[in-house]
Formats: structure tokens, C-alpha cells, sequence
């Protein structure tokens, strides 16, 4: 499944991933274990303090994370999140972010992988960082 994954997203973009068209996610490069990510901050994503709401922070690295190890799997494996601990650095209220997501290790059952967020542009902030595993699960 995560082989078909990849080749959708290659020829389909964004729209292989339906949380990607949701929150106008757009993919960047990926591959080897690494992928990035970017997102215009909407208005309707602020929280009631009109920051950007910290869930979708951690959504999007997540996602960055998850195709980073998705570049590493071999046929017949897929994956699910097991924990993930995010540290939230600055916020922000528009703009554009980007997240950047990479294997640490990949072991056959479970593998480890960090992320960041970042505005967009030269010397750009560090807005989040993310550390995450997930189980590695072999198709029968």
C-alpha cells in the first residue's frame, strides 16, 4: 500500500492525500528518508488568541514524518503513529510553514523519526519541534 502511496502522490500531488487537500498542504521533496512539507496559515486554523492552533503544527510534522519513513519502507509494510511528543518554540499568525521530517532508525517493528517547523524564508524560526515513533506492520 505505501509503494502505491508514494506513486499516487508523484503523479497526483496533494490530492493522493486527502488531508493534504483539507488543510492546503503542498508536498515538497521527499525521499530517502526525508520529506518536507508546506501550508499557508488561514485564518480559520488560528485559535481564539488568533495563533496558529498547536494541533495543526503537530499534524503537519507528523505528516512530514510519516512520508519521510513511508520513502524507507520495503513492499508489503506500512506504518501507524505509536507516540509522538511535540515541543511548541514561537507561534505564528500567518504566513506560510514548512515542515521538515526524517528516520532516525527504522527497525522491523518499530521506527523512529524526528521533525520541525519552520516559517518560510531565509534564517526562518524554529517554530516546533517533534519527535515521533511509529509501528512498522507487515502485511500477511
Amino acid at each position: 500500500m505505501t509503494i502505491r502511496y508514494l506513486e499516487e502522490l508523484r503523479t497526483r500531488g496533494r490530492d493522493a492525500n486527502p488531508f493534504f487537500r483539507l488543510m492546503d498542504i503542498n508536498v515538497g521533496d521527499y525521499g530517502y528518508g526525508s520529506a518536507e512539507l508546506s501550508m499557508t496559515v488561514h485564518p480559520d486554523m488560528l485559535n481564539g488568541d488568533g495563533w496558529l492552533q498547536g494541533g495543526v503544527f503537530t499534524a503537519l510534522c507528523d505528516e512530514a514524518m510519516a512520508l519521510a519513513l513511508c520513502t524507507v519502507l520495503e513492499e508489503g509494510e506500512s506504518i501507524a503513529t505509536i507516540s509522538e511528543s511535540t515541543s511548541f518554540l514561537r507561534g505564528v499568525r500567518e504566513g506560510t510553514i514548512i515542515a521538515r521530517g526524517r528516520v532516525i532508525r527504522k527497525g522491523r517493528r518499530v521506527a523512529f523519526t524526528e521533525g520541525e517547523v519552520r516559517a518560510q524564508g531565509e534564517d526562518a524560526p524554529l517554530l516546533t519541534q517533534t519527535t515521533a515513533s511509529f509501528a512498522v506492520i507487515r502485511s500477511t
